[in-house]
């Protein structure tokens, strides 16, 4: 079972979307920074979908600081394309941060892709 955790202003949204998918093997709970970095460092949940305004700062800030950099990534107000979300996947980013306007677009497409892994 794949654990995404959500947090952030647009949390309760996200996770809305990602059980609506009821994608096989995926487990979605909403959560906060500082649970969410605890979870994923004792292995108890697989990645993190945070949201903020510009969903380049509070959408990760604390995530940043206590899972390290290189497990994040901010698509900010941009919308990725499948590739670029496979890529990123690929190079093991656990943690994704995107603004809440995008979450419309960002969340199915990230979560189809984690699911696709599993």
């Amino acid at each position: 079972m794949t654990r995404i955790l959500t947090g952030g202003l647009g949390k309760t949204e996200v996770a809305g979307i990602v059980e609506r998918l009821a994608l096989d093997g995926v487990e979605v709970v909403v959560t906060n920074d500082m649970d969410a970095a605890v979870q994923l460092r004792a292995g108890r949940a697989d990645y993190f979908l945070g949201t903020c305004q510009t969903g380049a700062g509070a959408s990760l800030g604390v995530l940043v600081g206590l899972v390290g950099a290189t497990a994040c990534h901010t698509f900010g107000r941009s919308v990725p394309s499948e590739g670029e979300i496979d890529a990123l996947l690929d190079q093991g980013k656990k943690v994704f941060g995107f603004a809440v306007d995008q979450i419309g677009a960002i969340t199915p497409a990230l979560a189809g892709a984690i699911a696709a892994r599993t």
